[in-house]
């Protein structure tokens, strides 16, 4: 039965993380804050009564004489000892949805004291009743605030999951920007941090894992080993990159970094060892599942960076980009199409595979690459940045859109992209003119030394070749309005399949043939991500050989 309210609870909890960080928040911090002051009190509260000497424990000879007197049973408890730390593995990840100071505020002047007070306070209990230890806790409590510290109890270890959920949006999102995991969802729920996400599919993945774990171990011995593995495991991780970055980034003096080491190292790896003493006690799951993931995170990004590399190497030149638009075989057919690729700079070769089996050519080109950008919102004149694929006959273009995290995808995209395309070749047509504008008085100076030829000629050939630009620029502007209005825009996306070569290695083409294409296959595709229109969308296929 209590495995099943558990699971009640946790389904709950993970219901409502739609709703963003700061909601849960608000809704958690007073309940959190009420169970710090009980915890607190109550710690205060045994101390007095029942043994104010209990405070000596302060002193550290006490941990090197219960080490003498119990040898292995010592190491051994350790791994139940570092339970009183879990948590404070959790601060790293939340720096993203609170400051920095907001975390440093709320640790030192209440949770780090009440921790100290309700363990201090469990300790003087224990003095006068020592065969309470199993049940400490609720044993310690006064008997008219027991039915109140039952209910928060509940309540505190119900937000406490919160913020190991929060912590794992916020690893996730940070993979994804490195390129590390594999597409999915990120909903920003925040305009004012920009690690306040919700991932669905992380969200429902994390929540079977923990009913399933809930309902297989049942008992909190077994959770309680795999826990204190994953947060030892945490911690000496942390402290191992710290190291990295002291040495590589801060230019500490070595000596510090030795103390930090022979210190804080040595004490990481006496709660490791002890921990890993329980392993076959349910400490193997978190080894599982961070196996599990690394594994995913390993070939997606393994095989990620080698489909760049190969978009990067056959990419376009603009000979063979201008010999394709140029080529009599194609016909130019009327309308506008956007090619869509992840390469900010340079045209894919998905191009030309589609030139190639399908000889014809829309009467305008878009090449867009859309990006995500780590800032609250990209102003509207920023969001959309053309450049023309030389030469101006090819009527090409290539348009970088560019999005922060709280910003609205535009419900009429399409009519947008439109008119900022037609104030590019708008801006685009003024700069030239200007640019003829400087070069003719230039050239005017020149003249005037030597008297050879009159301003007024010169003149007149600059006036018929800025006649001439806004000639060509509003014939543009005619073909683009006419292309939308009477044609349409057609979307192209590339539908690429990846295979190892053929003289590729057995590891390799179980890496890139099933493991990344199994992944592909049952994750968010690229026209999910882009909000492409499915009615006026054409895929194009076309395999890579890595």
């Amino acid at each position: 039965m209590i495995a099943g309210i558990s699971i009640v609870i946790l389904v709950f909890l993970f219901m409502i993380q739609r709703f963003g960080t700061s909601k849960v928040g608000y809704t958690f911090a007073p309940i959190l804050s009420l169970w710090f002051i009980l915890i607190g009190g109550i710690g205060f509260y045994n101390i007095i009564k029942h043994d104010t000497t209990v405070l000596k424990a302060i002193n550290p000879i006490y941990i090197v004489e219960y080490f003498i007197r119990n040898k292995k049973d010592a190491w051994v408890s350790l791994g139940g000892v570092v339970l009183c730390t879990t948590g404070g593995e959790a601060l790293f990840a939340d720096v993203g949805h609170f400051s920095v100071r907001s975390i440093q505020v709320s640790m030192c002047s209440m949770v780090y004291p009440a921790l100290i007070l309700a363990y201090t306070g469990q300790s003087a209990y224990l003095r006068q009743h020592p065969d309470s230890a199993s049940d400490a806790f609720f044993k310690s409590v006064p008997g008219p605030m027991y039915w109140p510290m039952f209910v928060v109890s509940i309540l505190a270890s119900v937000i406490a999951s919160q913020a190991m959920i929060s912590g794992t949006f916020s690893v996730v999102h940070q993979s994804l920007s490195l390129g590390c995991f594999p597409r999915v969802k990120v909903v920003h729920t925040s305009a004012n941090h920009e690690g306040q996400v919700y991932i669905p599919e992380i969200n429902y993945f994390l929540m079977l894992a923990c009913v399933g774990v809930t309902f297989g171990f049942k008992t909190t011995v077994k959770i309680g080993n795999a826990y204190g593995i994953a947060v030892v495991f945490v911690m000496t991780l942390t402290s191992a990159l710290l190291v990295f970055i002291m040495i590589m980034i801060w230019k500490t003096n070595i000596f510090l970094i030795i103390l930090y080491v022979v210190t804080i190292g040595f004490v990481e790896l006496m709660y490791l060892s002890s921990v890993l003493y329980k392993f076959t006690l349910g400490g193997y799951l978190p080894l599982a599942f961070s196996a599990f993931l690394m594994i995913v995170m390993y070939v997606w990004n393994n095989v990620y960076r080698r489909k760049y590399r190969y978009e990067l190497d056959h990419m376009i030149s603009p000979a063979r980009l201008t010999e394709i638009f140029t080529n009599k075989n194609i016909s130019r057919i009327p309308g506008l199409a956007m090619f869509y690729s992840e390469l900010v700079q340079g045209i894919p070769p998905i191009f030309e595979h589609y030139v190639s089996n399908v000889p014809a050519l829309h009467s305008i080109i878009v090449f867009v690459s859309v990006k995500s950008l780590h800032v609250n919102k990209v102003p509207a004149e920023e969001r959309y940045f053309f450049r023309r694929v030389k030469p101006r006959t090819l009527f090409a273009f290539q348009c970088a859109v560019r999005y922060g995290y709280n910003d609205v995808r535009e419900v009429a995209f399409e009519e947008t992209l439109i008119t900022r395309l037609k104030e590019f070749i708008q801006e685009e047509t003024w700069m030239q003119i200007q640019t003829l504008s400087i070069g003719g008085k230039m050239t005017e100076a020149g003249r005037e030394s030597d008297r050879e030829i009159e301003h007024n000629e010169i003149s007149k050939a600059k006036q018929a070749k800025e006649e001439k630009l806004r000639e060509i620029m509003e014939q543009e502007i005619e073909q683009v309005e006419k292309a939308w209005e009477e044609v349409g825009i057609v979307h192209l996306i590339g539908q690429n399949e990846v295979i190892a070569s053929k003289e590729s290695k057995m590891m390799k083409r179980i890496l890139v043939d099933y493991a990344y294409n199994l992944l592909r296959r049952n994750l968010r595709q690229s026209e999910a991500v882009f909000d492409i229109p499915h009615k006026r969308m054409l895929k194009v296929g076309m395999t890579y050989q890595l």
